[in-house]
């Protein structure tokens, strides 16, 4: 496992496949979105290469991320030659819109462990935050996921006066399904800066108005995780992604490999070095440059959209 000068464990990454989205999140997208070109996007072989050589390196579990990674049409091929490395664990993060098609073939390949972002129970309002028509298949996609036996979370980012109502709502969500929900505060990132003042809800807040209704009992979980987690005495598993009001930099274990080959060292900066066509050698010097960059305090904001970058 690598290891920086303030002694954090570095030991995932997370992969963006692209920074295409098919959803239109009113706190995510711009209308007028420009997506990179396919020709500049990081190959198949180029992944496996990259993601090789930092495995190879002490990196231990992978998240392949977007945009939505689902719309890139070698999904597939990515993940299956991603499984083949050695590691701990493989994960998915995606919208569910596509996922269903792709169950089989992930689980076949040994990944086991999906998040689906699901900002509301209610389909008119989740239309309306996405700007799509998806509802029944994300959460059909979810169901499904579960049934099969994958590791499934939801993530559901809170917006005061948008799905804040919904919270209890998740709760028995996650008690009836034996799915496990986290509510993430909107951060400061992107669009995110422009809704941030309007719609920010607190994880504490939406704690306390959760604890008015449910007896909550804290689990612990790995060193490194982003949530702090309970369980309900009605059996549903809960967690909160406090990243404004509870930042995590000092445990972060996270380097990101962005859709066009550059190895970031924190998802609120654009410091990092591309790592498209470097040799093997190239790699320990290259790495403990990225490690060195990332920050122990959280920075303020970033301009740059999430969805560039990889969530």
């Amino acid at each position: 496992m690598l290891e920086d000068s303030h002694l954090r464990k570095i030991r995932k990454l997370r992969v963006s496949l692209t920074d295409m989205c098919n959803f239109r999140c009113f706190y995510c997208m711009p209308k007028d979105v420009k997506f990179t070109p396919k020709s500049q996007l990081l190959s198949v072989e180029e992944i496996g290469q990259i993601c090789g050589a930092l495995v190879e390196h002490g990196l231990t579990q992978i998240r392949v991320t977007g945009g939505e990674p689902t719309l890139r049409a070698d999904f597939d091929e990515i993940m299956t030659r991603l499984s083949q490395l050695s590691i701990e664990k493989i994960a998915v993060t995606s919208n569910g819109f596509h996922l269903e098609g792709h169950l089989q073939h992930l689980y076949s390949i040994g990944c086991r462990h999906l998040n689906i972002s699901l900002d509301s129970l209610s389909k008119e309002k989740f239309n309306q935050i996405t700007n799509s028509k998806g509802f029944e298949r994300v959460y059909n996609a979810i169901l499904a996921a579960k049934g099969m036996g994958f590791h499934v979370k939801v993530n559901v980012l809170l917006l005061k006066g948008v799905n804040d109502d919904e919270l209890i709502d998740f709760v028995e969500f996650s008690s009836t399904t034996d799915i496990k929900v986290r509510f993430l505060e909107i951060i400061k990132i992107g669009l995110g800066c422009k809704y941030h003042d309007s719609h920010f809800i607190s994880a504490d807040e939406a704690l306390n108005r959760i604890q008015r209704h449910e007896h909550l009992t804290a689990v612990e979980d790995d060193f490194d995780s982003t949530s702090f987690n309970f369980m309900t005495a009605s059996g549903a598993k809960i967690g909160f992604i406090a990243s404004e009001t509870k930042p995590f930099c000092v445990s972060c274990s996270r380097l990101r490999l962005t859709a066009t080959g550059a190895l970031r060292a924190c998802l609120m900066s654009d410091k990092g070095v591309n790592l498209r066509g470097i040799s093997v050698e190239e790699y320990p010097s290259l790495l403990r440059k990225v490690i060195e960059m990332k920050p122990t305090e959280r920075a303020e904001n970033c301009s740059q959209n999430i969805y560039q970058i990889g969530g």
